[in-house]
């Protein structure tokens, strides 16, 4: 798992702050220090605020902190530990072809692990690979369309996109597959959506050979959160972040 060490100014968390109210004063001069203190500080933030690599800011959303995932971790931190929740339930489903119940359990669980929304009890973080592939998405976009994004952050950013993109669109196929086994009336029937949806698990994790050459690449159809783990890291470290 990638833990970059992206550390955000304190400015750019919450850009904008309260002032705390005048204090009226005969003392002219305590009214003039206070002014000049407070144009100062406005000074200050403005000045880190414009100082700041916004590219490299959204970088750090997808790798080491968000304000909404499960302790405020990296967007892609939190897909992937969702995504290994969907493939071990995945994978005990499968385990058990001819047992009806045993497959509608573990994949509720994996649903709940992919998109909580749907099935919001389970084994999962409550975040869901879906919603945190498309977050991925969004802010490598963000972070591509900066004012002075460099060409490195706009190269990686489109192999990280698409291979978010491709989690997003199999998460899709898992949920409508999950249904399907939910209201199947026998294992038999229920088999090879729960092999199928074992197979998606394992390419939302690691990417697949599409195109059977014999690579895994970021491409459409094939790209997964491994490979946007590893296009991120050339990113980092084309921009020299530690």
């Amino acid at each position: 798992m990638v833990r970059a060490v992206l550390v955000l100014p304190v400015a750019l968390l919450a850009l904008g702050c309260a002032a705390d109210p005048a204090t009226p004063s005969s003392d002219a001069s305590m009214a003039s220090d206070a002014s000049m203190a407070s144009d100062t500080s406005m000074a200050s933030d403005a000045a880190t605020a414009s100082d700041a690599n916004m590219a490299h800011v959204h970088m750090g959303h997808v790798l080491t902190g968000w304000q909404d995932t499960p302790d405020q971790a990296g967007l892609l931190p939190t897909a992937i530990a969702e995504a290994d929740v969907a493939v071990q339930h995945a994978g005990f489903a499968a385990s058990k072809p001819d047992d009806l119940d045993w497959m509608k359990l573990h994949v509720g669980h994996v649903v709940n692990a992919v998109d909580p929304t749907v099935e919001p009890a389970g084994p999962g973080l409550g975040y869901g690979v879906k919603r945190a592939a498309t977050g991925v998405a969004q802010h490598v976009g963000f972070a591509a369309a900066s004012e002075g994004a460099s060409d490195n952050v706009k190269l990686h950013a489109e192999h990280v996109a698409t291979s978010a993109e491709n989690v997003v669109q199999w998460s899709e196929r898992i949920v409508t597959l999950g249904g399907a086994v939910d209201a199947a009336g026998s294992a038999e029937a229920a088999a090879p959506m729960v092999a199928e949806i074992q197979v998606l698990t394992l390419a939302i994790r690691n990417g697949t050979d599409a195109n059977g050459d014999g690579q895994v690449s970021w491409q459409a159809g094939e790209g997964g959160l491994a490979q946007a783990e590893q296009h991120m890291g050339f990113m980092r470290q084309g921009e020299g972040l530690s």
